[in-house]
Order: structure tokens, then sequence, then C-alpha cells
């Protein structure tokens, strides 16, 4: 029992492991069910069969059934029915079994189920963090020594600016590692931000006292805030003093290989200012202000700080308001070419609501919404790193009953969330997994995982305008499928379920010589388009189109902003379950 010290958590997603028995050919959430919630499992085959629910400690049979009627999958063409055993409700280990015995699932049932799921997820940005040690007294077999220090980090020749030429060094330590890779990108932050932010206005309650082993524990500030304040100190450091721009990225020139983060010494650059990160910048700020404004004892002058920040970025993204990242454009011109993650977007419209919408939630000025074209005479689109005006939305629901807003704002965000989730929960009843999570083929699009995640969100704030309970399960349907209850039959996330991911693409996992990857972090899951050529890929059915091997950055990389709409339906499902 080397690790027998470290928290709960991991021996936690230990204990998930134990449970080993299931069938390849039942699906289901592979972690457990709250005591009163819905608890299904799909079992792949088109013949009807009896189901039994055997209590494992007792052997007593607590539960018989029969299979729902046949559902087709729209993508693959296969058969399915569901064992519904949502009557099982007292808190223990049980068996499924079906049919001949054969077929076999074992699952839990307890309170508090998902917190440990919502502090694993959360840890997984601990795990992600660059420039500091992660010792093993927190890290445990992950532990780390710090890399990527960025103290001596280049202005690139496209992010000169007055007193800040082509090599001068600047310090931008802190943040996390995005992805599988080991730079750092503000408009990626920006929404993994914004998700995080949101989750604690949200649910303050819930954080006071959740626990994740971090060294900043205890410290009297909640740990997700904590966490989030490690990336905000780094995302800061990216504001160009001279104008109030943000640098779009620091990056090294490509990418680093497959090798641990103390190995790499690249030199690191920052590169061209743009609208988009700094509209971002500038969303997270406005955001991080308000919430920080309550800790100002512990953190003296940081939502000062923050709104100075916001307002700076503002005044130049409204000098900049069409200044784009495109780098195959500065590679022509500029020296060394940049050949790491783009995230160009060629529309900022989304970045302008999103700000407006925090700059305007922070200081109660109409001036920031007066010109911003809102976009709600069309469908809510879920949030992503280049999509992003519904985490403005979200802002205007939270903050609109206060600050009543001119018009029909605030009433037409609602009916956006409220059209949005309705679709989602139409004919649930009729789609093979019971989610709503794959209704189209457009669900699995690169990072699935987190459209399954952040459809989950969606309905969460469906449920709250309404108090309609089919869109809380809805939402904790998409949870099950992030758990297991889907087409590959893998649980998304690494250190969990009874067959986890075990080969995300994933640099420190490939390099660190342990069997097990970095634990808390959520593949991406199924993506038919197979961009990496990867040849483990069992077919093209876009709900299947996923292959757990380190090759495949298409459909099993890793990335903070997927992580983060997995801590917060974790964290939300679990406060609703309290």
């Amino acid at each position: 029992m080397k690790h027998a010290f470290l928290l709960p958590v991991f021996l936690t997603l230990l204990t998930f492991k134990s449970l080993a028995q299931k069938s390849e050919d039942i699906r289901l959430n592979q972690v457990g069910f709250y005591p009163k919630a819905e608890k299904l499992a799909v079992v792949i085959t088109a013949a009807q069969s009896p189901f039994t629910i055997i209590n494992v400690s007792t052997g007593k049979v607590v539960l018989k059934g029969q299979l729902g009627e046949v559902r087709k999958s729209q993508h693959s063409g296969k058969s399915s029915r569901i064992a519904d055993f949502s009557a099982v409700k007292t808190p223990g280990k049980y068996r499924l079994q079906v049919g001949d015995q054969k077929r076999i699932a074992e699952f839990e049932v307890k309170d508090d189920v998902y917190k440990n799921i919502a502090i694993a997820s959360l840890r997984g940005f601990y795990l992600q963090r660059a420039s500091t040690d992660l010792p093993e007294k927190y890290a445990g077999k992950w532990a780390r020594p710090a890399a990527h220090a960025d103290e001596h980090v280049l202005i690139h020749p496209s992010a000169i600016s007055d007193g800040r030429p082509e090599n001068f060094v600047i310090k931008s330590p802190g943040g996390w590692y995005d992805a599988g890779d080991y730079n750092k990108y503000i408009v990626n932050s920006g929404i993994t931000m914004g998700t995080l932010l949101s989750l604690y206005e949200d649910y303050p309650q819930y954080f006071e006292n959740l626990n994740t082993n971090i060294p900043e524990s205890n410290d009297g500030v909640p740990d997700l805030l904590d966490e989030v304040l490690y990336n905000l100190r780094w995302m800061l450091t990216m504001q160009d003093p001279a104008d109030g721009g943000v640098y779009h990225k620091l990056t090294n020139a490509r990418f680093d290989g497959m090798v641990m983060p103390a190995a790499c010494d690249k030199p690191r650059y920052v590169v061209q200012k743009s609208t988009a990160a700094t509209l971002d910048f500038v969303a997270v700020m406005a955001q991080s202000a308000r919430i920080f404004k309550s800790f100002e004892a512990k953190l003296p002058g940081l939502a000062d700080s923050c709104i100075t920040a916001a307002v700076r970025g503002w005044k130049w993204a409204k000098q900049n308001p069409g200044l784009l990242y495109e780098q195959e454009e500065i590679n022509k011109k500029f020296a060394p070419g940049i050949q790491t993650g783009t995230y160009g977007d060629r529309n900022v419209s989304d970045e302008w609501i999103w700000a407006a919408a925090e700059m305007y939630t922070l200081t109660g000025k109409a001036e920031y919404i007066k010109d911003i074209n809102f976009q709600l005479d069309k469908p809510l689109s879920l949030p992503g790193w280049n999509q992003v005006k519904t985490l403005g939305y979200y802002t205007i629901l939270r903050a609109g009953e206060e600050l009543k807003p001119e018009g029909t704002l605030l009433s037409d965000v609602r009916k956006s969330v409220m059209a949005y989730s309705n679709d989602l929960v139409t004919e649930l009843d009729r789609q093979p997994y019971h989610t709503v999570m794959g209704k189209k083929a457009s669900d699995y699009a690169w990072g699935s995982s987190s459209v399954a995640a952040n459809q989950g969100i969606a309905l969460l704030y469906a449920y709250r305008l309404s108090k309609n309970v089919a869109f809380l399960n809805a939402a904790r349907g998409n949870f099950d499928y992030l758990l297991g209850r889907n087409a590959t039959d893998y649980c998304f996330l690494t250190g969990s379920g009874t067959k986890s991911v075990m080969h995300p693409h994933h640099r420190i996992s490939m390099a660190d010589g342990i069997v097990e990857p970095v634990p808390g972090l959520l593949s991406g899951g199924p993506n038919p388009g197979q961009q990496d050529k990867c040849t483990t890929y069992p077919n093209k059915f876009a709900d299947e189109s996923f292959t757990d091997h380190d090759c495949s950055y298409a459909s099993n990389e890793i990335a903070i902003n997927w992580n983060a709409p997995l801590v917060y339906l974790a964290a939300a499902l679990d406060a609703f379950s309290q």
C-alpha cells in the first residue's frame, strides 16, 4: 500500500475498477447510481428476455423484469433493448443478470456517487498544471518535477509592440497544459474558465467543503476557485501592458515529442494578439472580478486587477474589432513558423456576445450590450472554443432578474434555452441508448464527449427554469453516456469505470512509464472524421468511431475545454441529489 495515505479519490477510483464483472453487450453507467435516480442499462440484443437484479452481499433477488421494446440505432442499425431497474433504491452493490445469466453487469447504488467523479475530473486540472512541481503528496504516482517554467518567453515577431520588440523576454508562468500537448492557448482557456466559473456561480454552496487535495486546499478559498486561479494568474500575464491586447497563445514553434514535460527545451513564444483571444480574456476577467470580490480578504486586490484588465482588453477589442488569428498568413511573414494548435476563428460575433454579457453583469452598465446582436433569432449553439455566445446567455439567465435588462433580452434567452432543451428530449424514448446524445450524427464531432456534457448543462438550465424533471433525467442520461452507457462500451473518464480509457493521446500518460493514464481526464469520444488516420478504429459508424489508442488524437485526446463541462455536470448532478 505504497500510496495508502493519498486522497480517498484514488482509492475510490480503484474501487470502481474492482466491480469488474460486466458483459460487453450490457452498457451502463460503470460508476453507479443515486438511490432515487433513474437507472437504466442497454442490452445489445433483438431478443426479448427477462432480467434479474441480485443483491451481491445477500445473494437475494430484489427485482425481476422484462427488457423493453427493440430500439434500432440510426447510426449502425444494431438492435438494443432497455433494462429499467429504477425501482432499486436501497444503497448497495448489485448484479444485473439478463436471460441465461451469461450476460451480467455489476453496479452500485449509493449517495454522493458522483462526488468522486467531480473531484477526480477537477483534479485532472491540477495534474495538467505547468511550471510547478507535482509532489507525490498531491499527485500520487503521477508526481513529476516542474517544467515549462515560462520565465523566459520570447516575443514572436508577429506580436511586437511598443517596448516589446522581437525576442524581448517576458515571464508567463503557470496555467494548464491545454490538451495532449504542452502549449497554453487563451482561446481554449477562455471557454474552460467560463465553464468552471459559471459552475461556481450556479452552485457556490456545493464547493464550500469540497476538498480535492491540492496544495491550496484549506486556504479559505474553495478548491474549484483555487484551481481556476492557477490559470487566471497565467492569463493575466498574456495581456500586453502597452495597449491591453492579449496574445493568442504561448507555444513552441512546433509540438514537443512524446516526452515528459521536464525533457522539453524548445524556445517558447507568445504569438500575435487577436480579437478572439482578447474578448475571451475580457469575459473571463469580468466574471472572475465578480466572483473574487467575495474573497478580498484572502486575495486582496485580485478583483480590482481583473476589472482593470477587462476594461483595458475591451478598449483594445473596440479598436481592433476583427483582428483574426491566421497562422498560415503569419507564417508567410514571420519566422519561426508556428505549427501548433491554431484555434483560429473566422467569426468573432459570439465572443462579442459573451464579453458584453460579462461586462454588463459586472458593471450594470447597459452601454456594454446596447450595440450587441445577441443572435436570439438563431437556434442556441452549444459552447465550444469557437462558439461561446451561449456562455453569455447563461450569464444573462443568472443575473437577469437582478439587472432587469431593457426589452425582451431575458425572456428571449429563456425561450432559446427552453426551445433547445425541448428539442433534445423530443423522442428520447426512441433513442437506442436512451440519451439525447447521439440523436444526430453531428453530435459525434471532434470532442464529442464535450457535446454530451454541454448538452447536459443546457438541460440543467432548462430544469432550473421549468422544474420539469424530464430535463434532469435527460442530463443524468448524458452523464450515464459518458460513464459507459454508449455504443463503444467505454467509460470516457480516465481512472474510472470497469472499462475505462487506458491509452489517451496525452504526452504525460504516454511517456511517464506508468500503466494507468493520468486520472480524471475526459477522452474526446467517437469521431467518424477519423482525421488521425489511425488503423485501429472498429468501423465508421458515428457512435462507434472510437479507438482507445494513443495514436488517435481525433477520438482519444484530452483537452481542458472538454474536462470543464464534465466537472460542471458531475458537480451539478451531485448538488441536485443532496
